[in-house]
C-alpha cells in the first residue's frame, strides 16, 4: 500500500514521514482511541447523517482508520483507490451501511438535524484527548512542508465554523496559529519554524520535530557561513551538529522535567543556545551575565548533553 507515495524509487516526502510516525502513536486507552478517531472523522471528506468518510493518499493513514473504526465501533469502512486529475492516488474510505454512519454520528453528541459542524468539547474533555484529536485532524486534513524548502504545516477544512473552533483550541493549548478562508477552505496554518517543530512534538511525531530542527540549525549555519566567510564544510558540520545535539538535549530535559534540576548557570546556558543556535560558543560567552570563554561555554553545554543523557 506504501507504493501510492514511491516514485521512481525516491525518498517519500516528508510529510509522510510525519504522518507515519503520528500513525505509529496509538493512544492506549479507549478515550484516547475515540479523541483521535473523532479527529480523522470530523476534519474528513464527509461527516454527518447523510455519510461519514475520509481521503488520503497516505497508507498508514487509511490503515490506522480503518483499525480505529474496527476496533471502536465493529465497522470495516469501504476502501476505494481512485486518482486524481493530475494522476496521483488516493484512497477513500466510507462507513456502510448508511444506518451505521448515523449511529456514528449520534454516538460523538450530533444529531441528525445538525447544521454547521462544531467541535463537541464533551469528546476530548482531558489534555491528553486533545492531544489525541489534534493528531487525528492533522492525520485526516493536515501537510506540512519539507522545511528545506519552506517552513508551512497547515490544517484544511471547507467548514468555516469548525476551522475557527480548532484556532481556537490550539491557542488554548499555546500555539499562535494563523488562518484564512480562501477557495472556500478555511486554513490554519502556522510559518513559524519553533511552532511547527512544537506542535510536531506535541501530536507525537518527535522524529520528525528534532529532524526539522537539526535541517533549521544547518540552514541557518550554511546561510551565515556563505554571508561570513568560505568555511570549510566539514567545520560546518561539525558545528552543526554538535549545535544539534545541543539542542536536542536541551528539549528533551524540558520534556521530562529534567530542565529545573539544572544549576542555574545550565539553564542560563541552555536558554541562550535555543534562543540562538546559529551562534558560536564564543559569541554564545559574550551573552551571558558573566561572560566566559569558548572552552567555559563548551564545557557548560557538555555538562548540559551529559546530563540529558544520563536521564
Amino acid at each position: 500500500m506504501e507504493i501510492w507515495q514511491i516514485q521512481g524509487g525516491k525518498r517519500l516526502s516528508y510529510a509522510h514521514d510525519v504522518k507515519m510516525e503520528l500513525c505509529d502513536q496509538v493512544p492506549q486507552d479507549e478515550n484516547g482511541r475515540r479523541a483521535q478517531a473523532y479527529g480523522l472523522l470530523l476534519f474528513g471528506r464527509h461527516f454527518g447523517p447523510k455519510g461519514i468518510s475520509l481521503r488520503t493518499e497516505h497508507a498508514c493513514v487509511a490503515k490506522c482508520c480503518a483499525s480505529l473504526l474496527g476496533a471502536l465501533f465493529s465497522v470495516h469502512p469501504v476502501q476505494q483507490m481512485r486518482a486524481r486529475a493530475d494522476g496521483r492516488a488516493y484512497m477513500e474510505l466510507s462507513v456502510q451501511p448508511p444506518a451505521k454512519a448515523v449511529e456514528m454520528f449520534v454516538s460523538f453528541g450530533y444529531d441528525v438535524h445538525t447544521v454547521s459542524l462544531r467541535i463537541n468539547r464533551a469528546n476530548i474533555e482531558t489534555e491528553e484527548n486533545v492531544r489525541d484529536f489534534l493528531r487525528g485532524a492533522f492525520l485526516s486534513c493536515g501537510s506540512v512542508v519539507d522545511p528545506e524548502k519552506d517552513y508551512h504545516l497547515e490544517f484544511v477544512t471547507s467548514h468555516l465554523n469548525l476551522g475557527k473552533d480548532l484556532t481556537c483550541l490550539l491557542e488554548e493549548q499555546g500555539f499562535e496559529p494563523k488562518n484564512i478562508w480562501r477557495g472556500g477552505k478555511f486554513i490554519v496554518y502556522f510559518k513559524d519554524s519553533g511552532q511547527i517543530e512544537d506542535i510536531l512534538t506535541y501530536m507525537g511525531a518527535v522524529r520528525q520535530s528534532l529532524e526539522l530542527m537539526n535541517i533549521k540549525v544547518y540552514k541557518d549555519l550554511r546561510n551565515k557561513a556563505n554571508r561570513v566567510t568560505n568555511c570549510e564544510t566539514a567545520n560546518i558540520d561539525k558545528t552543526v551538529n554538535a549545535a544539534a545535539a545541543q539542542v536536542a538535549a536541551i528539549k528533551k530535559l524540558m520534556e521530562t522535567h529534567g530542565y529545573e534540576q539544572l544549576p542555574e548557570e545550565l539553564r542560563e546556558m541552555a536558554r541562550l543556545r535555543l534562543a540562538h543556535p546559529d551562534m558560536s560558543l564564543r559569541e554564545l560567552g559574550t551573552l551571558l551575565e558573566q561572560p566566559l570563554s569558548r572552552s567555559g561555554v563548551n564545557h557548560r553545554l557538555r555538562k548540559i548533553v551529559e546530563f540529558a543523557n544520563n536521564r
